[in-house]
């Protein structure tokens, strides 16, 4: 399949699960469109806004149906992607800020060994993770390395790699079901 090919054609064959298509479009858009993220979040977020777009576009291929160009969706997808994480995170930014004014938030011995206890919550979760999530998960968010570097080292693709680490997400999110506020606010990196 030539790459000199039509979006229209691409979106045609992607529709009826031809996997050369939609590699076409994923190399034609990936670099631009993390380009462009990359105007409103860093790398790593908007690298991870992107592979869920097309990981997206992916999984609906079947019903795929646009008012405008694919180019036109794929921009705006992202972009709202974008904008809707900044969006959260200035929600969570407020909600924090107001919650450390409200409660007088001070480090006492207590707060600290209450951190001290959450951390441990933290660790034991992540290790009851499978194995293969938890690999993923910590490769990401403690050695900040991308999708793409992750896939390189465990020699999986990146669909493979966001897939275990939303996974991980779900399994954490479930356990820590009770502490998510104040995870959110003591420890920023988990991106839970």
């Amino acid at each position: 399949m030539s790459s000199i090919l039509s979006d229209e054609i691409l979106v045609e064959n992607l529709t009826v699960g031809d996997r050369n298509a939609f590699e076409l479009i994923f190399k034609r858009y990936y670099a631009p469109l993390i380009a462009y993220c990359k105007q409103f979040v860093a790398l790593d977020d908007a690298q991870e806004h992107t592979q869920d777009i097309m990981l997206w576009l992916w999984n609906n291929r079947e019903n795929l149906y646009f008012s405008t160009s694919l180019k036109s969706y794929l921009f705006t997808a992202v972009r709202n992607r974008c904008l809707t994480a900044i969006k959260k995170e200035k929600t969570k930014a407020n909600y924090f800020n107001e919650l450390s004014q409200l409660s007088g938030y001070e480090q006492t011995s207590y707060n600290i060994y209450f951190e001290k206890e959450l951390k441990e919550k933290i660790d034991v979760a992540i290790k009851n993770l499978p194995s293969s999530y938890r690999e993923a998960f910590e490769l990401n968010r403690f050695e900040n390395l991308t999708y793409k570097e992750i896939a390189e080292r465990l020699n999986v693709s990146s669909k493979t790699v966001d897939y275990r680490i939303q996974q991980a997400l779900k399994i954490l999110r479930k356990d820590l079901k009770h502490y998510l506020p104040l995870l959110i606010y003591l420890y920023p990196t988990l991106r839970l």
